[in-house]
């Protein structure tokens, strides 16, 4: 049997020479972009696909009964529909974002799967396409250096790795991920952390802990060691009804998305980061909501009510992005 440290070296040796094939000149990366929205691929109906996913958490019982405290204007969606995807897109495009940010939870996944059809919709809309690499089951950093591959060959080049510190920056650094290819975004308030194990830049994603208060001081971290600082800006957050989460972040008729906006723009972020575009379930989205029943709407959201407030949060995130051109 093979040493631990043979073993080590062994596995360097394979990273190494991944590293070295998936290598590109620098001008051939992809060039910056100043706004990202995180996106969810993962919803499914029993038109399209035969059952629900993702509607049903917490013993909930679509269509009509679904997993959020707003009702989407689209209804129980599957994510598979392409003229949901193309209204979807349209929705992004409108809003001035420049990337989508698509869920994925590994390599033959419902999400991998549907990623194509989501680089198809978004590029037609002139959309820069990315990825969220989720902490799928049996994660790891040789996984993660597999993926890395499988994404770039997709046309990938901007990957954000969600609970980065669920590894060490010493097991980062074994990937090299200056010599990947892509643009690569730690998830973490940990900025010495991601500069030390490798990545281009950082970005929070959680709005509960942490808010526009900090962005101005991660920034600033962040540049003093020529990193990217990409602060995650969001409505507000309910994942009550879905989790049974307690914690709740108000919208307060838009002043919560304001006020992280704000915050993002102060602190001379290089990008802000949209937590989110339909992560229904824990509330976060500015995907148009619907009215009526027991579920809560954007009625008074920036002073507008019924149809003119479902639109709400897009219209404002493309007054948001418009600042940041």
């Amino acid at each position: 049997m093979k040493s631990f440290p043979a073993m080590r070296r062994g596995f360097r040796q394979l990273v190494a020479l991944l590293a070295a094939a998936l290598a590109v000149p620098a001008a051939g990366q992809a060039a910056p972009v100043r706004s990202a929205i995180f996106f969810y691929p993962w919803y499914s109906n029993p038109a399209h696909d035969g059952g629900y996913t993702h509607w049903q958490q917490g013993d909930h019982t679509p269509p009509l009964d679904v997993a959020s405290r707003f009702f989407p204007v689209r209804g129980a969606y599957s994510s598979g529909d392409p003229r949901i995807l193309k209204a979807q897109m349209r929705d992004i495009r409108s809003a001035g974002v420049d990337e989508v940010v698509s869920s994925w939870w590994g390599w033959g996944s419902e999400e991998d799967q549907r990623l194509p059809e989501v680089l198809r919709a978004a590029n037609r809309q002139g959309l820069r396409v990315a990825v969220q690499v989720e902490p799928y089951p049996g994660r790891s950093i040789a996984t993660v250096a597999s993926d890395v591959a499988h994404l770039r060959a997709l046309g990938i080049r901007d990957v954000y790795v969600y609970r980065a510190g669920d590894f060490s920056a010493a097991e980062w650094g074994i990937l090299n991920l200056r010599l990947s290819g892509l643009r690569m975004f730690a998830q973490t308030n940990l900025v010495g952390f991601a500069a030390k194990s490798g990545f281009a830049g950082f970005y929070t994603y959680d709005i509960l802990l942490y808010g526009g208060d900090r962005f101005g001081r991660y920034c600033e971290q962040a540049h003093a060691v020529g990193m990217l600082c990409a602060p995650s800006v969001g409505p507000g957050y309910d994942a009550g009804p879905a989790t049974g989460d307690l914690r709740v972040k108000t919208r307060a008729d838009g002043a919560t998305y304001d006020s992280m906006w704000r915050a993002a723009i102060a602190a001379n972020a290089d990008m802000v980061t949209i937590t989110s575009y339909n992560e229904w379930s824990e509330g976060t989205q500015i995907e148009p909501a619907g009215h009526g029943g027991r579920y809560e709407s954007y009625d008074g959201a920036y002073g507008r009510r019924g149809l003119p407030a479902q639109r709400a949060y897009i219209r404002a995130t493309a007054r948001w992005t418009a600042q940041l051109r």
